[in-house]
């Protein structure tokens, strides 16, 4: 981004705005230094509007320079923002009466736009379903649209990996707050340290206390209660649709440039949103709506990705050695609030990073029209355990074939390595090989014979898997692998399905399963782009968790949170005329 030479800025510290039930938030405005108006660019955080990196993605100050006012203000209850603090609970009204207030400012030409990432990529959204009159345009970056698919629930399993680590992580901005107005600085010192140890704790024993709801991590100094809330009404609508943007495109008239990466916690949530914004649209200007996927994880977009090398070319600082994420947005925001034609609109719609060839390509819609859905079947002759068992994947259909069997004990759960994670420093995010989880008698392999030309997979990924357990609940995963020539086996894509919640998609109600009878479950992988090369392999596993990522099925049928006991289940997959397990990959034609 180039700036103009001495172009000077002012700063505005803990500017106030009035919410419509009289609670005060605040904000730090940086904007052109002398008398004038200008568009506005407005984000709104949790973590602290003077901490380092509170608007990572566009720098205030550069961008102020470029002849915006930009706005990064407390969400309600943190910081120096008044009320109570409730995640995900009030960001819709406050988001649009911070919007109003925005567009009045005297400096303000009453245009805004909205950016920012993860949660404030929410705030935006759930604003927006408002359609307030201000808002023009938005950049959601790494985010969700369905807190029961990736943010608090995936499958019907608990997202704990996730929701304990962010809600603890959030707990010292919560106890400076309750211990303000103490006159002895050794009880905020003592809850504080308190608060240390048990977020240190997480990774190491937290994670594995039961029962769930009485989960001490969660529940010392009682500053993660979000985290029981969802326990008390798993998968529960109701409970969750103020936070829910899915159903609600259709009230979003502005456009959105959706940005994420294969190995974020939230890629559905931004594939879909695009799609629906493209598809749904009810203005020409939400369909012009964009999308950009990188190799990334949550929150962090350097090379390399876990063990990953992607190439430089592959960060935000130079995709596709054409440009950089910050100039990619004002670009965006120019066209639609400064009516500057930027060229971007005559560009692609969509940009993926295509993993295994490592390039950048443009495409036109999302899924892509030209993928071939191919199946992909089990076959073992029953020994699929282990990485050297005898399971394979094949495009023919299965005929007479052994089933295979393992046992699943939520005390000895598969450990997490790698994948879309926002986790204790212990687990970290991305492509991580997988051959030391393989190894276990608990995890089923199937591999496909060595590849001879290149297999490009781009698009949504499910499998269908027929299993029988003894037991009325139990999980099921599912993981996409490629593996190397020198046997490296990095995940691409995995998913989970809740036995009781097998019909959850389809609207039915959550039912236990009969112990001994075949059901089929269908597990949502969500998505990749990835090019299996010459002498690579493609491989999928099958176990029964991924702790601590999820939460371990106890087995037992009970309510979510309630055992501190568990049981053991014994677990029979299928692969057979009546029974063909198989998984669905999007196979792109090579030209």
């Amino acid at each position: 981004m180039v700036m103009s030479p001495g172009q000077q800025i002012a700063i505005d510290f803990d500017v106030p705005a009035v919410m419509r039930d009289g609670v005060t938030l605040r904000a730090n405005v940086y904007r052109p230094a002398g008398e004038g108006r200008w568009p506005v660019l407005l984000t709104r955080t949790p973590y602290g509007k003077d901490m380092p990196g509170a608007a990572s993605t566009l720098d205030p100050g550069q961008v102020a320079r470029q002849g915006y006012v930009v706005i990064v203000q407390d969400v309600r209850g943190r910081f120096v923002s008044e009320g109570e603090w409730s995640p995900m609970r009030n960001e819709g009204p406050d988001g649009v009466d911070t919007l109003t207030w925005a567009a009045n400012l005297h400096y303000s030409n009453g245009e805004v736009g909205m950016f920012g990432a993860s949660y404030f990529g929410y705030t935006q959204w759930v604003a927006a379903v408002e359609h307030p009159a201000a808002l023009k345009a938005m950049v959601p970056y790494i985010t969700w649209n369905d807190p029961l698919d990736g943010v608090l629930f995936r499958g019907g399993a608990f997202e704990l990996g996730t929701s304990a680590s962010w809600q603890l992580s959030l707990g010292a901005n919560v106890l400076q707050r309750r211990y303000a107005t103490e006159s002895d600085p050794r009880t905020f010192g003592a809850a504080l340290h308190g608060w240390v140890k048990a977020l240190d704790a997480l990774g190491p024993h937290g994670y594995w206390s039961l029962p769930l709801k009485e989960f001490a991590s969660a529940k010392q100094q009682d500053i993660a209660p979000a985290f029981f809330e969802s326990l008390e009404a798993p998968m529960d609508r109701s409970v969750f649709d103020e936070m829910t943007i899915l159903g609600n495109h259709d009230r979003v008239t502005v456009p959105t440039y959706n940005i994420g990466g294969w190995y974020d916690i939230f890629l559905k949530g931004t594939l879909e949103n695009f799609r629906l914004m493209r598809t749904e649209g009810t203005t020409e200007a939400a369909r012009q709506s964009k999308l950009l996927i990188g190799p990334w994880v949550h929150g962090g977009s350097s090379n390399p990705v876990g063990e990953m090398n992607f190439g430089f070319a592959s960060t935000p600082a130079l995709i596709d050695m054409r440009t950089d994420i910050m100039s990619l947005q004002v670009r965006w925001f120019n066209h639609f609030l400064k009516g500057q034609d930027t060229g971007l609109l005559n560009e692609a719609p969509i940009k993926l990073f295509i993993m295994g060839a490592n390039i950048w390509r443009d495409e036109q819609e999302w899924p892509l029209a030209r993928a071939v859905e191919t199946r992909y079947y089990l076959h073992s002759s029953g020994a699929a355990n282990t990485l050297n068992g005898d399971g394979s994947l094949s495009i023919v259909a299965p005929e007479e074939e052994s089933a295979d069997h393992y046992i699943y004990d939520p005390a000895n759960p598969v450990i997490t390595r790698g994948g879309a994670l926002l986790m204790t420093p212990e687990y970290r995010p991305g492509a991580f090989d997988q051959r030391a989880t393989e190894a276990r008698e608990d995890v089923l392999v199937f591999t496909t014979p060595v590849l001879e030309t290149p297999l490009e997979v781009t698009g949504p990924i499910s499998v269908s898997l027929w299993a029988i357990s003894d037991v009325q609940d139990t999980d099921f995963v599912a993981r996409l692998v490629d593996v190397h020539p020198d046997g490296y086996a990095q995940n691409l894509t995995d998913g989970i399905i809740r036995a009781r919640y097998r019909g959850f998609a389809q609207g039915e109600a959550p039912s236990l399963i009969e112990p001994g009878r075949a059901y089929e479950y269908e597990i949502d992988l969500w998505a990749t782009s990835n090019v299996f090369l010459p002498g690579h392999r493609l491989r999928l596993d099958i176990t029964s968790s991924n702790f601590p990522r999820w939460d371990r099925n106890p087995n037992t049928g009970h309510d979510l949170g309630a055992d501190d006991t568990i049981i053991v289940a014994h677990q029979e997959i299928l692969h057979d005329a009546e029974h063909p397990s198989s998984i669905v990959l999007p196979i792109i034609p090579q030209a």
